[in-house]
Parts: C-alpha cells; sequence; structure tokens
C-alpha cells in the first residue's frame, strides 16, 4: 500500500495540508500519516501536549469517518519539522509529502529559516505544497 505524509498544525496551513492529503489519500487508496512535530523545551509542556492531543484524536476521528486509513503522531523529540517529516517519509517509503504554507516576510524567512524549503530540497520523494486559504475558517471540518 502507499503512503502519504502529511505535516500538520492546528492552524490555517496545516488544515489546507491535511485536507489535500486526505483527497489524495482517498484518490489513491493510500494510507495516510500525519505529523505534529513539535521541538518540545521550555516553550511546550504537559499541558500543550494534551492541547495537541486532543486536537489530533478530532483529526483521527474526522479521518476515520471519511474511512481513511491513518496512522496520526505527535513527535517531540526535539528534532525540527523538517527533519522530522523527512524522516517519517524515509521510513514509511512515502510517494509523497504534502505540507502546508503561510506567508512569511524576507526577515522572518532569514532568522527563522525555512521548514519548507528544507523539505522541499532534502525530502526523498516529490513534496505537494499547498497554501492555506486566506481568511480560512479556523472551524471547518479538515479532511
Amino acid at each position: 500500500m502507499t503512503a502519504i505524509v502529511v505535516g500538520y498544525v492546528p492552524k490555517p496551513e496545516g488544515r489546507a495540508a491535511l485536507r489535500r492529503a486526505a483527497e489524495e489519500a482517498k484518490l489513491r487508496g493510500a494510507r495516510l500519516v500525519v505529523i505534529n512535530s513539535e521541538r518540545g523545551g521550555r516553550s511546550f509542556d504537559a499541558d500543550d501536549a494534551q492541547e495537541h492531543e486532543a486536537e489530533l484524536d478530532a483529526v483521527r476521528a474526522q479521518l476515520a469517518e471519511a474511512g481513511i486509513e491513518a496512522e496520526v503522531r505527535q513527535l517531540v523529540r526535539g528534532m525540527e519539522v523538517a527533519d522530522d517529516l523527512i524522516a517519517v517519509a524515509k521510513e514509511s517509503a512515502a510517494d509523497f509529502i504534502v505540507i502546508g504554507l503561510r506567508r512569511r516576510s524576507p526577515v522572518g524567512k532569514l532568522i527563522l529559516g525555512s521548514n519548507a524549503q528544507r523539505i522541499l530540497l532534502d525530502a526523498p520523494c516529490p513534496v505537494l505544497a499547498v497554501k492555506a486559504d486566506d481568511g480560512a475558517d479556523e472551524a471547518e471540518d479538515t479532511p
């Protein structure tokens, strides 16, 4: 069975990526591997982990309801998001990775680096980059 890896964050760009990845998984009969990656440390505590896990439980339920075979993982292991997605894509022999994009200023790109750029350049498979809808409804059903 084929696999599609998607980077997910509970923001418009993450929802857009998940929506598109779910469409592709259904179309191809592929297994979806949803990755929520956090670096951990002081800015990510147990309360944050519980909040993210509740969000991921909702994603699991939505994907199951849509009839999509999915594995949903929350990774907090001190790695960059790009490293996590690339590692999971290799591990699962993914056909492609789906990522969400958001607008950033040139200075923001310089200071923070670009996970999207790293994934695009270093992924072991094709990458589908999806733009978040402008003014996307936060409560919108994901898949």
